[in-house]
């Protein structure tokens, strides 16, 4: 699978947190999830997954429960989900999640964002076919014949697990996500290092260093956009 992905987690809280953006973008998220059912992660699967996901960036409780008491409040502020498709520089590709209250406004800016940082953005579906949705849950503590063995008994289906730094990771599929963690849950583990839904590139590219650092450029205007929530690529960023 090529990816660090406590190490991209680790480096995006850090980028994010002097700013505080990105728990504005989870008290969006959670938002929109509380308001998709009720709002309770008991009986709401999209929320429950939000919350995991916060979790694991250390999202402060008084974030989460503005965002659901919002929610509660029968708030008329109302989001689109949205997704942007398009390109970096030397074939590098790049998916873009939004929730936006202005569709013609995130457009906009998710175009210049591109354009103005050496990519173009593309029509839908000229990139995504390129990707596969995955699920991808880390844990510590155990070894990945550990976890083989434990998902393989509660008869869970993975695509791959690595052991990374001292966590294992497991890829697998993202309707196997609950269930997943519910077996992880069953013996007693309950803190994850990363817990994401995720569009992972079916074949990662490495720049040249004059591409990368344009590349990076362009990520991080991308990232930095108060609409954007997920941003998914296929560059070997060597983290």
């Amino acid at each position: 699978m090529g990816r660090k992905w406590n190490n991209i987690k680790e480096k995006k809280a850090s980028k994010d947190a002097s700013t505080s953006r990105i728990y504005a973008k989870f008290g969006r998220e959670i938002y929109v999830a509380a308001r998709q059912g009720e709002p309770d992660p008991v009986s709401n699967g999209a929320l429950k997954f939000v919350l995991e996901r916060a979790k694991t960036y250390s999202v402060p409780k008084h974030i989460i429960d503005r965002a659901i008491e919002k929610a509660k409040g029968g708030s008329e502020e109302h989001f689109t989900e949205l997704r942007y498709e398009g390109f970096g520089p030397d074939g590098s590709m790049v998916i873009v999640n939004a929730l936006t209250n202005n569709v013609n406004r995130t457009a906009s800016v998710v175009r210049a964002a591109f354009g103005k940082n050496g990519g173009n953005m593309g029509v839908t579906g000229s990139v995504a076919y390129m990707f596969d949705a995955t699920a991808v849950i880390g844990i510590e503590g155990k070894t990945a014949d550990d976890v083989l063995e434990l998902l393989m008994e509660a008869d869970v289906e993975v695509r791959d697990i690595l052991e990374e730094d001292e966590a294992v990771i497991v890829y697998t599929e993202p309707e196997e996500f609950h269930a997943t963690q519910e077996a992880f849950k069953n013996v007693g583990i309950t803190e994850f290092t990363v817990a994401e839904l995720t569009m992972l590139a079916q074949n990662d590219i490495t720049l040249s260093e004059e591409a990368q650092a344009k590349f990076e450029r362009m990520l991080d205007v991308i990232e930095d956009l108060e609409d954007v929530v997920q941003v998914y690529h296929n560059v070997d960023l060597g983290e």
